[in-house]
C-alpha cells in the first residue's frame, strides 16, 4: 500500500474512533437523568470508552480502534425525592453517575479529534489527484 493509501486509512480509523466516541457520548447525555423505577434499583450507569493502537498488517501503518466500552463504577448521587417511585425507606433515589459538563467537554474533544482526522482524509485525497493529475 502506498504513502497515501495509508493517509486515508490511518484518518478514517481515527474518525471511525472518533465517531463512536461521539455515540457513547451522546447515550451518557440521552440517560443522564434516568432513576431507577422502584426502590433500590440502579439509574444508568455512565459508559466509558477507550482505543488502542492497531497496526495495519499490509503497510505497517499505526493507527487506532476501539479497545472497550465498559461502565464507569463511579458512585451514584443519592437525591432526596420521598415521592419518587424509586425512593428508598428514607426517601433517597439513585441517580445516574452522568456528569454533563464531563460529557459536553469528552463531546468537543471527539469532534475537533474527527475534524482533524477529516482534514488529514482530505489532504491525503487532494495529494492523490494532484499526483494522478501529474501523470497524465
Amino acid at each position: 500500500m502506498d504513502n497515501l493509501n495509508s493517509i486515508l486509512s490511518i484518518a478514517a480509523s481515527g474518525m471511525r474512533a472518533q465517531g463512536e466516541r461521539l455515540k457513547v457520548v451522546s447515550e451518557n447525555v440521552a440517560n443522564s437523568a434516568s432513576t431507577g423505577t422502584e426502590p433500590g434499583q440502579e439509574p444508568y450507569r455512565r459508559k466509558v470508552i477507550s482505543f488502542e493502537e492497531m497496526i495495519d498488517r499490509e503497510s505497517g501503518a499505526s493507527m487506532v480502534r476501539v479497545a472497550d466500552i465498559s461502565r464507569d463504577d463511579a458512585e451514584f448521587e443519592l437525591r432526596y425525592d420521598p415521592g419518587h417511585p424509586a425512593a428508598d425507606e428514607l426517601g433517597f433515589i439513585k441517580v445516574s453517575n452522568v456528569q454533563t459538563i464531563l460529557e459536553m467537554s469528552n463531546m468537543r474533544e471527539a469532534s475537533r479529534s474527527y475534524e482533524a482526522n477529516l482534514n488529514m482524509f482530505e489532504a491525503g485525497r487532494r495529494m492523490r489527484t494532484q499526483l494522478l493529475d501529474l501523470l497524465k
